[in-house]
């Protein structure tokens, strides 16, 4: 097996960037999830509430944050002193306003107020205490540092799409994009769709993980990238195969032991 790409995305629920090499810090790779958006009253927005925020497609050189997007001049981010607590899953952490700009900015993009948030401590929010130790730590992202998923998986995916819509009548879709999914790494050559559900620990180049847990898909995976719009892929396919526990599942969650690098091409061992 082989690691196939690595993705990050600055700002949650924003669009990503795919990389050919990405540091693994304790809380995910350098520069993923480590600015939100958040309502005038602190709760936090994602694509799954405005689409539209998929279209803004932040740009990282070293810790200096450029928003761009279709419906306004790029523009340069400048933190400001201002402090507020945001919920995080039931976790409070606190973060950094981003300032009137890009507020004004984001706001004109998304169709509604909203703000501009960064952690500026990546240490502050610890993982779920049921599936990490007391040290573990998670930047922005909805539960875990990194998402894993395969590409022997989606093809699976997609068949059983095709087969979906060939039994109501539909017209066959087009494959989906892994980005749909989201994903910080994504393994080639696993050889059996799925297999990836079964993994404890994997190797990825240099750098070991603990998996967590498999990752619970909602709404967001539904919004085609390029009109905004949703759909009723993958959730209703994954509905009749891949349901348990009340949800559909896509995808693993990780947790680096150390540090380290990884590159496109790495091998990939399950330990």
């Amino acid at each position: 097996m082989k690691l196939a790409s690595i993705h990050f995305y600055p700002v949650k629920s924003a669009a990503g960037h795919e990389v050919h090499e990405a540091e693994v810090q304790p809380w995910g790779l350098a520069g993923d999830r480590r600015y939100l958006i958040t309502d005038e009253h602190g709760g936090i927005i994602t694509a799954r509430e405005e689409p539209s925020l998929l279209a803004c497609l932040p740009l990282l050189d070293g810790d200096t944050l450029t928003l761009t997007g279709p419906h306004a001049a790029p523009l340069r981010v400048v933190p400001d002193s201002a402090i507020s607590t945001v919920d995080m899953r039931g976790t409070p952490v606190a973060l950094t306003d981003c300032g009137d700009a890009a507020a004004r900015w984001l706001s004109e993009l998304a169709g509604r107020p909203v703000r501009l948030k960064w952690l500026d401590d990546p240490t502050r929010r610890p993982v779920n205490p049921a599936y990490g130790t007391p040290e573990d730590r998670v930047s922005l992202a909805d539960a875990y540092p990194l998402l894993l998923t395969s590409n022997d998986s989606l093809a699976q995916l997609d068949d059983w799409i095709a087969k979906t819509a060939a039994e109501r009548g539909e017209e066959a879709p087009a494959p989906l994009p892994m980005h749909r999914f989201r994903p910080n790494v994504v393994i080639d050559d696993v050889g059996t769709p799925f297999a990836e559900d079964e993994w404890r620990r994997v190797r990825i180049g240099e750098v070991t993980f603990r998996v967590t847990k498999g990752c619970d898909r909602c709404v967001l995976t539904t919004i085609d990238t390029a009109t905004y719009t949703k759909g009723k892929e993958p959730i209703r396919t994954l509905a009749k195969h891949r349901r348990r526990d009340g949800k559909v599942w896509f995808g693993i969650n990780l947790i680096p032991d150390a540090p380290g690098r990884i590159a496109q091409g790495d091998s990939v061992a399950i330990l």
